[in-house]
């Protein structure tokens, strides 16, 4: 077994665990990121607003893999098509 196959077998159930933390809050960490991306706009008077948009966008995202809420293993793929068969 290699070194990274080992770090990613004692990873394993801290990734689990952080995958049902995303399930359970999501909604709140989502509502959390509207209004920092609010509130940095508005202290930026909205001369970032296009990147805030986009690191918004790209942050529930990455909470959505994280979440699993794609319906595939790993958050990989749209969900539209399901995984091969083994």
């Amino acid at each position: 077994m290699g070194l990274l196959d080992s770090l990613k077998a004692k990873l394993a159930p801290a990734k689990d665990k952080v995958s049902d933390l995303a399930q359970q809050h999501g909604d709140k960490v989502e509502q959390g990121l509207e209004k920092a991306a609010k509130v940095v706009d508005e202290k930026t008077k909205g001369k970032y607003s296009d990147k805030i948009e986009s690191g918004t966008g790209k942050a529930k995202e990455a909470l959505d893999r994280l979440a699993h809420k794609d319906g595939t293993e790993g958050g990989k793929g749209d969900g539209a098509t399901p995984p091969p068969a083994a």
